[in-house]
Parts: C-alpha cells; structure tokens; sequence
C-alpha cells in the first residue's frame, strides 16, 4: 500500500481511526464541512438541491436521465484542472489539504448529494448524509470495509434508516478519511484523487479525475436508490 497504511483498527469493530498523524486536515471534520457546503452551495457552486431541481426539468421529469446530466456535468468539473484548484472559499477549509483535492471531493460530493435529492432523500438526516459520504469511496470498496466491520454498513444501508448510534454521523466521516488517506499511499490513488499530491509529485492528467468522478456518480446512483 505504500507509506500510507490502512489506519482503521482491524478487528476491532466499529471505531473512528486515529488518521491526524498522516494528514492532519484530511479528517471527518474536513469531509463533514466539504458536505455542507456542497449541500448549501459556495463560491460558483449552486447548491445541490438547485442543481437536481434544474436537472430534473431539463430531463422532463425522468431522473434516470437527471441522474446522467447531472454526471456528465460534474465529470466535466473534475476534468477543469484549474477549477479545482480555484473553488471559492474551499481552500480555507484544511490548509494542510492540496487544493485540487478539495475541490475534486466537492465535486463528487455536490454531485452525490443532488443524486441523493433526485432520489427523495432527507439530506438533514443523519444516515443519509453518512451514506453520501460512504459513497466518495465507491460501491466495491465500502463492500469491502463492511465485510471487514470497519463500516457499519453500505450507503443504501445507512440511508434507509440503519442504526448508527450516536455521532454515528461524525464516526463514520472518520472511516472514509482514513480509507481516503489510505488511498493517498496506495494503487487506489490514481483513480480517486489522482498523482498531483504534492507529497507524491508529479501530476496527473484530467482524464483520471474524470473518470472516477464518472465511476463513484454510476456507483452513488445505485446505491442511494431506493430498493
């Protein structure tokens, strides 16, 4: 996995990872105010309820076909390299995080969020919103970590209405920081952020961006939709 190892504890159940020691601003604190502000909109991103309502009219009312709008444009956003490093008020969020990483975790989080709106979720409730933030690590990926009971379950598990306990919400942002900074020193890298973290070097082009911003969109539309 490289110098990043996983963080989670392993076998030791549901518990919030100790991650502050390898990226001291990538933290559940950092995802949960990404998701606010991809939820209530900030700098040129229109809020994610506006962005599925004008998805929804522009597909006549059919959300499968929201659903693939809504997709292609944000696959476009990750492609624009300079928009990710530029998205206003985002880079205050966590100095310690590279820019392009903010940006493209809004991305895909504004994206999944109006996914979850076109589905009539509850974006106040709390399992929902842990479940939108599950699904920055995929649908393969989260299957596999609650195989390993280091999630308490899947998206469409939390978003229908599982038992997280309480701050369940803020233990399971841990869980996907720690999968995400796992990915910062691992294969996953490539296809989830991409080679431009300074501590990596070097960069990567557009199209790794937009094709996992087009993967997690396809996985977030399966399993936020409801059964």
């Amino acid at each position: 996995m490289g110098v990043f190892k996983f963080l989670a504890r392993k076998g030791g159940g549901f518990a919030a990872p100790r991650i502050g020691r390898i990226a001291p601003g990538l933290t559940e604190g950092f995802l949960l105010k990404v998701l606010d502000r991809a939820i209530s909109g900030t700098g040129p991103f229109d809020p994610a309820a506006q962005v599925a309502e004008e998805a929804l009219a522009e597909a006549d009312g059919d959300v499968d076909r929201a659903v693939e709008a809504l997709v292609g444009s944000h696959v476009r956003l990750a492609g624009a390299q300079g928009f990710l490093t530029n998205v206003g008020g985002l880079v205050t969020v966590a100095v310690t995080i590279p820019a392009n990483v903010t940006g493209l975790v809004m991305v895909q989080l504004r994206l999944h969020t109006a996914i979850a709106l076109l589905h009539e979720l509850d974006l106040d409730d709390e399992g929902v919103r842990a479940a939108v933030l599950v699904t920055l690590l995929g649908h393969d990926e989260t299957e596999k970590l609650v195989r390993k009971k280091e999630l308490p379950g899947n998206a469409r598990w939390l978003a229908s209405g599982g038992a997280i306990g309480p701050d369940g919400g803020r233990r399971v942002a841990a869980q996907v920081a720690a999968a995400l900074v796992a990915a910062l020193g691992g294969k996953q890298l490539a296809g989830m952020v991409g080679k431009r973290v300074p501590v990596l070097g070097g960069l990567v082009g557009a199209v790794t961006d937009a094709r996992a911003t087009r993967r997690l969109g396809r996985d977030a539309d399966r399993d936020l939709r409801a059964t």
